[in-house]
């Protein structure tokens, strides 16, 4: 449990923007950096995320540290911190020295480290119980897709996920069949966890204000999520049903069976992919032969 000293410790540092001004820091667009500078609304995203007393988070692109702030601030048992950019961990290290052991930080591309070498060397309690591994951030535009990508198949699962994308990729994350944004994109999350919309932010709230609103998707794995080699299934079917979405599945399914497949996952060959819910589009991974 966070203490009364760590959390006046937090509450101490000074705001944001003095912090990045005394730094010397600005955005920087190759890493598609947009801080979310005010506290309040920090702190709203970490709570999403609650129970934080027995999580251990990994955060990615923290900048200058305000989404760190709130989830120390709201009781994570603690915060692993992955930055790329070098010109923040100056800035991140005063959290760190706020956070009295709670806070690790890590200079790496996040595309690249591993999640759950992470968790097994900082995801202990002082009580000595294993924490519960969740992922909290607001991720750079330009590699948010792939990460989530990564985190939905691939061999780390965390207990939760709440996460900041641009609005147009949250909408395509929780859209239902039919709608004009679901896609591949939208049967992976919804195969794998329940998603949905928690949080909508406009481009205002962001400095510098990028050019598209955000919005915080909160994903919560489900008991009957597919494994490993279930989900690559799904990946293919997926990713040929979608990369010609005008098409009815007959065709755009044809290099791995086409209607026959259709049939014997009692989908119906003449539908587009748009049509066809999660559930279908397992079926369809479930006869996929190879």
């Amino acid at each position: 449990m966070t203490t009364p000293t760590s959390l006046s410790a937090i509450d101490a540092l000074p705001p944001l923007r003095d912090a990045l001004a005394e730094h010397g820091l600005m955005a920087d667009k190759r890493f598609g950096q947009h801080f979310l500078l005010d506290l309040n609304l920090t702190r709203k995203i970490a709570r999403l995320a609650a129970p934080l007393e027995d999580a251990v988070v990994i955060e990615v692109g923290p900048g200058p540290g305000g989404l760190t702030r709130a989830l120390l601030t709201e009781g994570a048992a603690h915060v692993v911190a992955i930055e790329r950019d070098p010109r923040f961990i100056p800035l991140l290290e005063d959290v760190a020295s706020a956070a009295e052991g709670r806070l690790t930080l890590v200079q790496a591309d996040a595309l690249k480290v591993d999640e759950a070498a992470l968790v097994a060397q900082h995801g202990q309690s002082n009580e000595g119980f294993g924490l519960r591994p969740v992922i909290v951030a607001n991720l750079p535009y330009n590699v948010a897709t792939p990460l989530l990508v990564r985190w939905l198949t691939g061999p780390f699962r965390p207990a939760l996920m709440a996460l900041m994308f641009q609005k147009e990729v949250a909408d395509r994350i929780a859209a239902p069949p039919g709608s004009d944004a679901y896609g591949r994109l939208s049967v992976l999350a919804q195969a794998a966890c329940e998603a949905r919309l928690a949080l909508a932010l406009p481009a205002r709230a962001f400095t510098p204000p990028p050019r598209v609103d955000s919005a915080v998707v909160v994903l919560t794995p489900r008991a009957d999520a597919p494994g490993a080699e279930r989900l690559a299934r799904l990946e293919r079917v997926t990713a040929a049903a979608f990369g010609q979405r005008r098409k009815m599945l007959r065709s755009s399914l044809k290099t791995l069976g086409g209607g026959d497949l259709c049939r014997a996952a009692e989908v119906d060959p003449d539908a587009r992919a748009e049509t066809i819910d999660v559930a279908g589009f397992l079926r369809m991974a479930d006869k996929l032969d190879g």
